[in-house]
């Protein structure tokens, strides 16, 4: 019996401590269940599809997309401000290009009113000129517009031709780092294949610039030199006064292997 009673103690003791351990445990805590933060946003007029520089926008080229309100720049177009958007910039004209999702800005537009787009999109205090190109004046039709080039004029020199019996050719950069406006472009059989070749270039130019191209113009043949886009802005700009026009118009007279620059009176 003395035994037996010792067993049923341990087993007691054993049970209690059990029951105190189970007891002093604390509770497991419910767990809370963590909601994503809600990001405050803006219905904002985009692109649904690439517009072009020149394009005349339809309400099918754009869309309202949802735009995280606090990075909206005040230069977007808010559903909430301009709920008949589509409606009234349809018909404007693209004075630079978007790609598809970029939001549409007011600054990047402008209404035609019947003058033709390349008015609309012409700066202030520039004009737009257009000589005939070919894919051997054009860097082969690669010159697409907005592109940036150089304007290079060759002609026969006479004074030279007169001194060496021979004829003589001199080739002469007048005007550098120039912003090509359109491309006049046509589709052509070449061998057999249909490719795109430019006609016409048409050119951004300044009042002085247009004058020098006119006198090029009716003295020589005229290339298009198409610039690096890492290019753009590092020449220094083609003098617009008729004094540095006078020094761009002294061409290269080359006698006897010799180079000597000349300036026609």
């Amino acid at each position: 019996m003395k035994a037996a009673r010792l067993v049923i103690l341990s087993i007691a003791l054993a049970a209690g401590g059990v029951a105190a351990f189970l007891a002093g445990r604390p509770e497991p805590q419910p767990q809370t269940k963590v909601e994503p933060q809600k990001v405050a946003t803006v219905d904002v007029l985009v692109a649904k599809t690439d517009i072009d520089l020149g394009k005349t926008i339809t309400a099918a080229d754009m869309a309202w997309q949802p735009w995280p309100a606090d990075v909206a720049a005040g230069s977007f177009i808010r559903r909430s401000e301009h709920a008949r958007a589509l409606d009234t910039l349809a018909g404007s004209i693209a004075r630079a290009p978007f790609v598809a999702g970029e939001p549409i800005r007011e600054a990047k537009l402008v209404k035609a009113k019947g003058s033709g787009y390349m008015a609309a999109i012409l700066p202030s205090g520039m004009r737009a000129v257009s000589i005939g190109v070919s894919p051997e004046t054009a860097a082969s039709g690669f010159i697409l517009p907005n592109d940036r080039v150089d304007v290079i004029l060759t002609k026969r020199d006479r004074e030279a031709e007169k001194a060496t019996g021979t004829e003589v050719h001199t080739s002469d950069t007048i005007l550098t780092d120039i912003r090509v406006l359109a491309i006049d472009q046509q589709v052509e059989e070449k061998n057999g294949q249909k490719v795109v070749v430019g006609k016409t270039a048409t050119l951004e130019l300044t009042p002085g610039q247009v004058e020098t191209i006119e006198l090029a113009r009716q003295t020589g043949a005229l290339t298009l030199a198409l610039r690096s886009i890492t290019d753009v802005g590092k020449s220094k700009p083609t003098p617009d006064t008729d004094t540095e026009k006078s020094k761009n118009e002294s061409v290269n007279v080359v006698r006897f292997g010799v180079s000597t620059a000349v300036t026609p009176r």
